[in-house]
């Protein structure tokens, strides 16, 4: 009876029937340092951006981290607004889990800045865009896809999944070094800091933002940009 049951999960894992885990560290991965920046349960290590708790709009269930746009406020969400870590990195190399409504808009924001002088996230963290190609009007736009440095750099190749399918993410800042990664895939790679990248700021809209990706260390953000997003497998290691 053992040896059959052994073989009946094996042909149940083979055929994709075996149950995910998710928003959980193996033993390896303790062992290398990474840490949960999402329990699966609730917005614990989160809050809105420059304001005390998470927005009643941040919802978990089933172990999945997302906004219930149900109720608008502009062009954000009534009782949302950017997701922010309470801590805050320099090097780091984050990764997650990440899927769009369709028509969607997001972005993962890095190395921002909380205070109350900055109303937005944005105004001084980079971003990768998280977006429906197909059906978002960012989609058709270059340094506007899923993948890329917003505004700054287009993935180097187009690995995102349809709206509606989980996309894995990593995010890597190291001594002013950044690789994207989007389903595996290194999309994006530059430095920061230097001349080059002075002039790719200047020659994007954020040039009229006179803090914008200057600083070294800062908080990450999970963008309400107004659309049903949700997140999953959120976890960094420190470097």
């Amino acid at each position: 009876m053992k040896k059959l049951l052994t073989v009946t999960a094996t042909l149940f894992c083979m055929m994709g029937f075996a149950q995910e885990r998710i928003n959980t560290l193996s033993a390896r991965e303790k062992t290398q340092g990474w840490k949960l920046l999402f329990d699966g349960e609730t917005t614990t290590g989160w809050h809105s951006y420059n304001k005390k708790e998470a927005g009643s709009a941040w919802k978990v269930k089933e172990g999945v981290l997302f906004l219930d746009t149900t109720k608008k406020d502009g062009w954000q969400t009534s009782g949302g607004g950017d997701l922010v870590t309470e801590k805050t990195y320099k090097n780091f190399h984050l990764k997650l889990d990440w899927k769009i409504t369709k028509g969607g808009n997001s972005g993962i924001i890095f190395l921002l800045q909380e205070d109350g002088k900055y109303d937005y996230t944005w105004l001084t963290g980079p971003e990768m865009q998280i977006v429906d190609n197909e059906e978002h009007p960012d989609g058709k736009l270059i340094k506007h896809q899923a993948g890329d440095l917003y505004d700054l750099i287009s993935s180097s190749k187009k690995t995102v999944k349809p709206a509606g399918e989980w996309n894995e993410v990593e995010i890597i800042c190291q001594d002013g070094g950044l690789t994207l990664m989007l389903n595996k895939v290194k999309v994006v790679s530059t430095t920061m800091g230097g001349e080059t990248w002075k002039k790719l700021i200047a020659g994007s809209k954020f040039n009229e933002m006179p803090d914008f990706g200057k600083f070294t260390s800062g908080k990450i953000a999970l963008q309400d940009h107004g659309d049903l997003v949700s997140f999953r497998n959120i976890k960094i290691k420190e470097l």
